[in-house]
């Protein structure tokens, strides 16, 4: 398999694994503590339930971009791939350690 190829299959995984996370808060895990910077400890309240899984469902379109950019799924998105991919490049930054 070539290199981007299983580098999309291992972003899309490791996506996977975020959309479990965030609908399983959808759900009623308490693992709030784990998400939002903590803000809602326990169970997540009704509001934030919705939010995960607009969360969810945009992390999916993600994977599914990186995926079709990489002829490895959603062929209808391969053309529109070329450019979406910038935005998935935007939405999703290199995080920096902002300690003190």
């Amino acid at each position: 398999m070539p290199e981007p190829q299983l580098v999309a299959w291992v972003f899309a995984g490791l996506t996977g694994v975020v959309i479990a996370f965030q609908l399983a808060l959808a759900a009623g895990a308490p693992w709030g503590v784990c998400a939002m910077g903590g803000r809602f400890p326990g169970v997540f309240p009704p509001p934030m339930r919705v939010a995960a899984v607009v969360q969810a469902a945009l992390l999916a379109a993600i994977a599914g971009v990186v995926l079709a950019r990489a002829g490895l799924a959603l062929p209808a998105w391969q053309a529109a791939s070329a450019w979406l991919i910038w935005a998935v490049l935007v939405m999703t930054p290199a995080q920096e350690d902002r300690r003190p």
